[in-house]
């Protein structure tokens, strides 16, 4: 059997710290540390403003840190140009956000296909990738859709697609349910638990309970700091309801 200590550490953050250009205010992370293994589901938690989405963008290579280490499969990106590390996310992360922004005059197939011609995958191959994902996912009934004829929900299902197209060791999300109504959001986080289970490492940020109750791991953060870290296990015959107690205990702390 394969506990967590026998994965590999995928992603590593040590005392990342980032304040950004006006310099007025505290800083946006004061010595975050993270460490996420191959198969690891994070759900990053906290307060607005308290520094979470700018720590999912120091993860995915989007920004520097002022001071602090990100490693992604062994590769420190703060030693890489920006050209590089463009490269990288494109190979190894899948981004996931708030709002879906697909490009609207392409259809469902050839919006989840676009990561791959990016790095140069030929249209047939980035088609059949694409067409894979559709299947795989439910999402062969609106593979010729185009974005406005869809849902918010169905968006943002062709958004996670999207993100799994170049088969991205880590997916780091942004709120992927925060602009759903409660079915859509439902929705997401099945997908989200299917791929999960397929062995898709994730990093979440979310301000649901419920969201962050599918996680294997809440970090909660407040003022720029990580002020609690706790595995979320399930010991009765209701794994989600254990697991919400435990995350209202987090609240509570």
């Amino acid at each position: 059997m394969t506990t967590s200590v026998d994965r590999r550490v995928l992603l590593s953050a040590t005392a990342l710290e980032r304040r950004f250009a006006t310099g007025s205010g505290p800083p946006a992370l004061r010595g975050v540390d993270l460490s996420v293994r191959d198969g690891d589901w994070v759900a990053v938690m906290g307060p607005s403003g308290c520094g979470k989405s700018t720590l999912l963008h120091l993860l995915g290579g989007l920004d520097r840190p002022d001071a602090g280490r990100v490693e992604l499969d062994g590769v420190d990106l703060g030693g890489l140009s920006e050209t590089a590390r463009a490269k990288l996310r494109r190979r190894h992360v899948g981004f996931v956000f708030q709002f879906a922004n697909l490009l609207p005059h392409l259809d469902v197939t050839a919006n989840i296909a676009l990561p791959a011609r990016l790095i140069g995958v030929g249209r047939h191959a980035a088609r059949a990738r694409s067409c894979e994902l559709l299947a795989g996912l439910g999402l062969e009934p609106i593979a010729g859709a185009f974005p406005a004829e869809l849902s918010g929900g169905e968006q943002q299902r062709v958004a996670l697609a999207r993100a799994l197209m170049n088969h991205p060791s880590l997916v780091l999300a942004d709120e992927p349910t925060g602009a759903l109504d409660s079915d859509s959001a439902r929705d997401v986080i099945a997908l989200l638990r299917r791929v999960h289970a397929d062995g898709q490492a994730i990093v979440m940020v979310t301000h649901d309970h419920r969201v962050a109750a599918a996680a294997d791991r809440v970090v909660m953060m407040q003022d720029g700091t990580v002020i609690d870290e706790r595995v979320l296990v399930g010991v009765d015959d209701d794994p989600s309801r254990t697991t919400l107690r435990h995350l209202v205990e987090l609240d509570a702390w």
